[in-house]
């Protein structure tokens, strides 16, 4: 039996503290709790390792505060399991920070749960990062909010993935922005949705972007709305391709316009269609042009129509081709005015038929002038003739020779007639014989004097009968020989008389034979003297016989000499007595003798006496019986003495003696010897006195 048992309190107290560091487990062990309150703090601290190992529990719990922290650091490293579990509140309380970092791994794991909660925080902070790594998840667990926020970043960052999630959320709260910084990547991930919610907006913007980086879908979208818009914009533009695609869209709209002009190009290229069609306007405002052009043609075509529009014109004008071909109709109707002109031509050549024809008539005349010159002639030729009717005249001044060439048919026909004057006379060459076949009346009445003049050779031709009638005269006065000389038949005799009379006499004089001779007798009178002036010998004789009887007085008088004569013996012989009547006496000279022969009895009766007298000799002399015994006797009478001198004895022979008795006395005696010679039996018998006495002696002979 050990001595110790026998000794009083006070011989306990008075023992020194080499007697003290001398006595053996087995004394120890016989220490009784009055004994053990004997000691002194100096005799306590002489205990060694071995020695505070055999007191008893009971013995250990009633040891004064100041006498547990007279223990050195090396006997503490004795402590049993149990003699610690025995310690109370105060006791574990009153040990020193060096006393607590003392104790061995295994020693702070058995500290119970109730112990632990009542550590200062301190003594929490004394712990090494090994003793913390130590704790049991209970332990953990049973640590107030004050200790957790004492624990060192080093012991935070020291603790399990298992401590980790062990910890409750007011722990997890009570985090300092410091030891969240702390945190490992693999703790970061090991937080529960629960833990993540928990997190003060401080400490969440307190994560390093490798711990952003390491955070799940899940615990992304565990965020409240408030710990999202908290986030740093360094934290989001941290945040992986992958965490962005996985982002619900309520997490996604809880970002902040700051936030999402913090995204990266890569960032924004992840987002999914829900996640683009879910965005608000004012975070897509937020995007920059970059990150616009970052987006895929899917995400774009997800864009709402209210997304689109809130589009600013600089984002607009950053679309991609591919994008904008992405584009729906209701998408590509949704941009502004501003928008769709910030668009380059690359990509506005991009779009498809349906695009453009989708878009409203306001967003098609504000397209600029290059824009619409940089369409493709495949797109103009599949606007929609509503579509195209909605191009403003500026931009139809616009067009290219090559656009213009590939309008169709139904699109000519619907142009209005302010659009086709803007367009240039290259522009109007440009188009198509069918094209041209296919203007309206109206337009074609619009066109300006400049355009008409424009029109080639095969656009002419291919015009209709309504379309030459529609043409004004100034247009058709501005049409060159050429044009003219290509016209049909049918054409010009479609041409009202107003636009015939006003055709020049250049025009008029290049017509060609196989158009005068074409014209009908109504298309050939409404021309005006000056006009049948200006035909050539040519297309005088190229005029039918019908023409020829429906020509005007006035026209034929208007003709030259020339023209005259070149008129065929059937036009000649196809005269009226009245237009024969209404020849100059030039023209009547101008006569060649075949057309005198040509001559009806009618016509010749028909001349005037001034043109009677205006035949030479070699065309009285080729009038036949018929035609000379037809003059009216004043037209005989009127005859010169030359020309009656120049009659054949054939022709004197065959006058009837009527005839022969309107000749003048100053006419028989203009007769030769041979004109008496051939007078007939009953001519003589018919002579007046005063004609026979007019007669030379030598005719007489």
């Amino acid at each position: 039996m050990s001595i110790i048992t026998s000794l009083s309190t006070t011989v306990i107290a008075g023992l020194s503290t080499a007697r003290i560091a001398g006595l053996t487990t087995d004394d120890w062990a016989a220490f009784d709790t009055a004994q053990i309150i004997a000691l002194t703090t100096a005799q306590i601290g002489a205990i060694s390792s071995t020695a505070i190992a055999a007191i008893g529990t009971s013995e250990i719990a009633v040891m004064e505060t100041a006498d547990l922290r007279s223990l050195t650091t090396q006997a503490l490293k004795g402590l049993t399991t149990a003699q610690l579990d025995s310690l109370t509140t105060d006791q574990i309380g009153a040990f020193t920070t060096a006393q607590i970092a003392a104790l061995t791994t295994s020693q702070i794991a058995s500290i119970n749960t109730t112990n632990l909660s009542h550590m200062t925080t301190a003594e929490v902070g004394a712990l090494t990062t090994a003793q913390a790594a130590a704790l049991t998840t209970d332990q953990i667990g049973a640590l107030t909010t004050a200790e957790i926020a004492a624990l060192s970043t080093a012991d935070v960052k020291a603790l399990g993935t298992a401590q980790v999630v062990a910890l409750n959320t007011s722990q997890i709260g009570a985090f300092t922005t410091a030891q969240i910084g702390a945190l490992t990547t693999a703790q970061a991930v090991a937080l529960t949705t629960d833990q993540i919610v928990a997190l003060q907006t401080s400490e969440l913007r307190a994560l390093n972007s490798m711990q952003i980086d390491a955070l799940t879908s899940a615990q992304l979208n565990a965020l409240p709305s408030d710990h999202i818009a908290a986030l740093t914009t360094a934290q989001v533009a941290a945040l992986t391709t992958a965490q962005i695609a996985s982002l619900a869209t309520a997490s996604l709209d809880a970002l902040t316009t700051a936030q999402f002009a913090a995204l990266t190009t890569a960032q924004v290229a992840a987002l999914t269609t829900a996640q683009v069609a879910a965005l608000e306007t004012a975070d897509l405002a937020a995007l920059t042009t970059a990150e616009i052009r970052a987006m895929t043609t899917a995400g774009v075509a997800a864009l709402t129509t209210d997304e689109i529009a809130a589009l600013t014109t600089a984002q607009a004008a950053a679309l991609t081709t591919a994008q904008i071909v992405a584009l729906t109709t209701d998408q590509l109707n949704a941009l502004n005015t501003a928008d769709l002109r910030a668009l380059t031509t690359a990509e506005l050549t991009a779009l498809t038929s349906t695009q453009l024809n989708a878009l409203a008539t306001d967003h098609l005349a504000a397209m600029t002038n290059a824009q619409v010159a940089a369409l493709t002639t495949a797109q103009i030729a599949n606007l929609t003739t509503a579509s195209l009717d909605a191009l403003t005249t500026a931009q139809f001044a616009a067009l290219t020779t090559a656009q213009v060439a590939a309008l169709t048919t139904a699109q000519v026909a619907a142009l209005e007639t302010a659009d086709l004057a803007a367009m240039t006379t290259a522009d109007l060459r440009a188009m198509t014989t069918a094209g041209v076949a296919a203007l309206t009346t109206d337009e074609v009445g619009a066109l300006t004097t400049a355009q008409a003049a424009a029109l080639t050779t095969a656009q002419v031709v291919a015009l209709t009968t309504d379309q030459v009638n529609a043409l004004s005269t100034a247009d058709l006065r501005a049409l060159t020989t050429a044009e003219l000389t290509a016209l049909t038949s049918t054409q010009l005799n479609a041409l009202p008389t107003d636009h015939l009379a006003a055709m020049t006499n250049a025009q008029v004089a290049a017509l060609t034979t196989a158009q005068i001779a074409n014209l009908t007798t109504a298309s050939l009178d409404a021309l005006t003297t000056a006009q049948f002036a200006a035909l050539t010998t040519a297309q005088v004789a190229a005029l039918t016989t019908a023409q020829v009887a429906a020509l005007e007085t006035a026209d034929l008088a208007a003709m030259t000499t020339a023209d005259l004569r070149a008129m065929t013996t059937a036009g000649v012989a196809a005269l009226t007595t009245d237009e024969v009547g209404a020849l100059t006496t030039a023209q009547a000279a101008a006569l060649t003798t075949a057309q005198v022969v040509a001559l009806t009895t009618d016509q010749v009766n028909a001349l005037s006496t001034a043109d009677l007298r205006a035949l030479s000799t070699a065309e009285v002399t080729a009038l036949t019986s018929a035609q000379l015994n037809a003059l009216a006797t004043d037209h005989l009478a009127a005859l010169t003495t030359a020309q009656v001198a120049s009659l054949t004895t054939a022709q004197i022979a065959a006058l009837t003696t009527a005839s022969l008795d309107a000749l003048t006395t100053a006419q028989f005696a203009a007769l030769t010897t041979a004109h008496v010679a051939a007078l007939t039996t009953a001519q003589v018998a018919a002579l007046e006195t005063a004609d026979l006495a007019a007669m030379t002696t030598a005719e007489i002979r």
